[in-house]
């Protein structure tokens, strides 16, 4: 028996008598009828997910992995207006992004915060040329601007960012973005969506779309990873959301469904502080392929990247590429004082981005689309295409104002631009965790170190290299759905992408208190631990 039948208590004043149980979430599905199903838990599907139960309509996500399993918890871990796109004069793209990047770091206080990002300077004409356009890019933020961006003296850049190479430098120019958790977002969305009477289910995978005689797609039929058993759901209308995979669920409903969705592989290394050992980031505006290259801290750490590599085929585990490794090794080094090597790497993590040809894909490139895109296929099978973080829950709203339509629903008016999601507190609240590992729960923070006193050895941190104590793991089984020791080491911690050697060291400690907690045997947490041994190899770089 799951150890997870308490109480949970929702958001916004919404309490809700049903835990956020993986048990109960099932029983709730098997054989039932929705208004709305939801076939993938990455970013747009929970985004979408909310926004259902939060308008009154009985919804059912499934995930085949977990929660943000794939692209969604690979990012760059930026909530951003896109300063590319300015530059590619996309403005369209970037006012909406900058809005959606306000909303965001209003409804997400605990997993979104300011970030100031340092452009430095090696010629003369980049204060004017950067410094305008930014200038630009605050204007296009209006109200909902983080903080003005300025142009630095050489002095002030150092001080700024102290590993930055020296060499010719004349100042920088900084400006403001959001940064956040990606993982942590997804699973506070999906207990924001839960507490709204959303069924929210992980590693269940949809093999197969149901039709009527006319070809109408009217539910799925799905296999639940645990117990192996078949379920059947209905639903007035089905929205595929699976990103990456989002083509392959389109076949299930035709098999002659264009494809139209190109992977592109993203790569980040995870360095120790020491390479920015400030609270700002880098942004470095030329590479070799024309593309930014981010220096970023984020939980005690420094994220670099990223990459953008056409990819023939999705993957749900994606592994770096040595010439995307040593192509973010060699940019970064042409700007850190102290160049990184291949034994400075803690962790590598890649991810696929879904990008969207409008044409279909295997037509001109230029055809590529970086906005979303959302389709309708004449079985009436309703999908979100494309898309980043940024702009999830305006995705989640295009795509219901569509599924309305096809499942011919009550029209009833999207609220989620002032929904606060689950954990919510002011940032001036005092009891706002202090700790990086702990803010991240926000108003669960009591909740979380209650179960990490229960016992002497889960407050004691998972590994000397990480902060998160064993007790997260407990919480993580009983309160957020954690399954596997992946989902709790990659996802409910980011302990994999902070530091894969440790993350790999404590994977047999980890597997033991989540078998006892989910009332599994030592054999299943042998299979779990060797299973993340496994992957965790891939995360590591040999000197």
């Amino acid at each position: 028996m799951e150890a997870s039948g308490r109480l949970f208590e929702g958001v916004a004043g919404v309490k809700d008598t049903r835990a956020f149980s993986r048990d109960d979430m099932i029983a709730r599905c098997d054989g039932a009828s929705f208004d709305v199903l939801v076939i993938g838990g990455g970013a747009s599907g929970l985004g979408i997910a909310v926004d259902a139960a939060q308008r009154g309509y009985s919804v059912c996500l499934l995930e085949a992995e977990d929660f943000a399993k794939g692209t969604s918890s690979r990012s760059t871990k930026l909530v951003h207006g896109g300063v590319r796109y300015l530059e590619q004069m996309d403005i369209a793209l970037v006012i909406e992004a900058l809005r959606e990047r306000g909303l965001m770091h209003e409804n997400a206080p605990h997993l979104v915060h300011d970030l100031a990002f340092i452009v430095p300077r090696y010629s003369w004409w980049e204060a004017p040329f950067y410094g305008v356009g930014l200038k630009l890019y605050d204007l296009l933020a209006g109200k909902r601007n983080l903080a003005p961006s300025r142009i630095l003296s050489r002095d002030d850049t150092l001080a700024a960012i102290p590993n930055v190479s020296v060499e010719g430098l004349l100042g920088g120019i900084e400006y403001h973005d959001g940064q956040f958790d990606d993982a942590r977002m997804a699973i506070s969305l999906a207990r924001t969506a839960a507490s709204h009477g959303a069924v929210m289910v992980n590693h269940c995978r949809v093999v197969a779309l149901t039709q009527d005689a006319d070809g109408a797609v009217h539910g799925a039929r799905a296999i639940d990873a645990e117990s192996g058993r078949t379920l059947d759901l209905r639903a007035r209308v089905v929205v595929n959301a699976c990103g990456i995979f989002a083509d392959s669920v389109r076949a299930m409903a035709d098999a002659s469904a264009r494809p139209m969705v190109e992977p592109a592989q993203g790569v980040h290394l995870v360095l120790d502080r020491s390479f920015q050992p400030s609270d700002r980031a880098i942004m470095v505006p030329h590479t070799d392929d024309g593309r930014v290259l981010f220096v970023i801290p984020w939980h005690g750490r420094i994220v670099v990247g990223t990459t953008d590599t056409p990819m023939e085929n999705a993957l749900i585990e994606p592994r770096a590429l040595p010439e995307e490794i040593d192509f973010i090794l060699r940019n970064a080094g042409r700007y850190l004082e102290r160049q990184p090597q291949r034994g400075d790497v803690r962790a590598v993590f890649a991810g696929m981005r879904p990008l969207v040809h409008e044409g279909g894909r295997g037509g001109a490139t230029k055809s590529i689309s970086r906005s979303h895109k959302v389709l309708v296929d004449p079985s009436g099978l309703v999908s979100i295409l494309g898309g980043k973080w940024t702009t999830y829950r305006k995705m989640a709203e295009d795509t219901l104002d569509r599924a309305i339509d096809v499942g011919g629903l009550e029209r009833r008016a999207c609220a989620t631009e002032s929904l606060r999601v689950h954990g919510w507190m002011a940032r001036t609240d005092p009891a706002l965790p202090s700790e990086d590992w702990l803010r991240v729960f926000g108003a669960d923070a009591p909740r979380v170190r209650a179960v990490c006193a229960e016992r002497a050895e889960w407050s004691a941190p998972l590994h000397p290299n990480l902060a998160v104590p064993m007790g997260v793991v407990a919480y993580a089984a009983r309160h957020e759905m954690a399954r596997t020791v992946d989902d709790v080491l990659a996802r409910r911690t980011r302990c994999l992408l902070l530091d894969a050697r440790a993350a790999h060291s404590c994977a047999g400690a980890v597997a033991q208190v989540l078998a006892q907690e989910l009332g599994r045997d030592s054999a299943w947490a042998i299979r779990e631990r060797e299973s993340f041994e496994s992957l965790a190899n891939g995360y590591m770089l040999g000197e």
